[in-house]
């Protein structure tokens, strides 16, 4: 299981998840900038991702959906704020409707992912921030946790291929 640790900090309002990968850093790069790749790992196995768009520069955005398994759509959007290749990129991760608009409703988080080589492999650090301890308990309840962690477990499997 490539996620070895997973914090929360309701203090700091951030989400860190780490993880190990016995890819090179270049590889799990490519994941996040290639669409199809990042469709494979970016919802948990029930819900897979369908990447809309995907400008992976500064100030590029990516509109994506998950897909559940009686066939309900949840949208949900990247801003990207900077793209330092291969070793990390920062971006606010919303909520959207079906036509991509942002949902005011739901919490965004800022985003920074940062890799690096570490055993022969790659550790993926993934930290998140919200706006407020109300934003970061919602997606906590909202399994935030579980799925991001079977989500990214998925990358072994893609990198393995």
């Amino acid at each position: 299981m490539p996620v070895i640790d997973v914090q929360h900090d309701i203090d700091a309002l951030t989400l860190t998840i780490t993880a190990d990968f016995a890819a090179p850093v270049q590889r799990i790069w490519q994941i996040y900038a290639d669409p199809r790749q990042l469709e494979k790992i970016w919802g948990p196995p029930t819900f897979p991702a369908t990447v809309v768009d995907h400008d992976f520069t500064s100030g590029g955005r990516t509109n994506y959906f998950m897909t559940g398994p009686a066939g309900e759509r949840y949208a949900g959007y990247w801003q990207t704020i900077a793209v330092d290749e291969p070793r990390s990129f920062t971006f606010d991760d919303g909520f959207a409707d079906l036509d991509f608009n942002p949902d005011p409703g739901m919490p965004t988080s800022r985003n920074v992912y940062t890799f690096t080589e570490h055993d022969g492999g790659t550790r993926a650090t993934y930290v998140s921030t919200f706006a407020s301890a109300a934003d970061l308990q919602k997606v906590l309840e909202m399994g935030v946790v579980e799925g991001a962690s079977s989500a990214l477990n998925q990358i072994d499997t893609l990198v393995g291929r």
